[in-house]
């Protein structure tokens, strides 16, 4: 059962996720060595595959740079849950096939270390310790479609143009960024 690191602070940016010093390589396992590094110096030594990390609001703010979502995939991370991402950080995860969740109350829900199941259909976390469970903003199918392929690009050889010209990714968690509200209501 994957456990859950919490990094409960709000606005930790992509140099805190990566490292600038680090961004010699595009290479995840490379990437992977220095993980949270500056955050947490131990992440990397306890981080298991397919662990989650819970974060606070706008987590993934400042650099626009792919290396923070190599990073924590190549440390073996299922996923990040947080109130919510910085948009440019959050469609990183999507092309590159890497779960970035919305769920407000998160951060509460857990401590360092506590067991956690993840339901992606269902679109509930539970703290199997406490039998807490909350739901997150619903994934959209074309962002698991692009997860299960690996990525955008992987995507795009595996679909035909026609079939992607077609798709519109317009879910709440994508009209959303730094704790502003989803979709508006449409006026009359």
């Amino acid at each position: 059962m994957p456990k859950v690191h919490v990094f409960a602070r709000d606005h930790i940016n992509t140099d805190e996720i990566i490292p600038a010093r680090h961004l010699t390589t595009d290479v995840e396992s490379e990437l992977a060595k220095y993980a949270m590094e500056d955050y947490d110096k131990d992440f990397v030594r306890r981080v298991q595959p397919g662990d989650i990390i819970v974060a606070g609001a706008d987590f993934g703010c400042g650099s626009s740079r792919e290396h923070a979502v190599w990073a924590l995939r190549g440390a073996g991370v299922a996923a990040v849950i947080a109130p919510n991402f910085a948009r440019i950080y959050y469609r990183n995860s999507i092309n590159n096939g890497f779960l970035a969740l919305e769920c407000d109350g998160i951060v509460e829900a857990f401590q360092d270390g506590d067991p956690a199941d993840l339901d992606l259909k269902g679109g509930t976390i539970t703290n199997t310790r406490t039998g807490q469970q909350l739901t997150f903003v619903p994934v959209p199918q074309f962002a698991l479609d692009v997860q299960q392929a690996g990525g955008w690009l992987e995507y795009m050889k595996a679909n035909d143009q026609a079939a992607l010209e077609a798709e519109t990714l317009n879910a709440h968690s994508t009209q959303a960024g730094h704790g502003h509200p989803g979709q508006e209501e449409q006026h009359a």
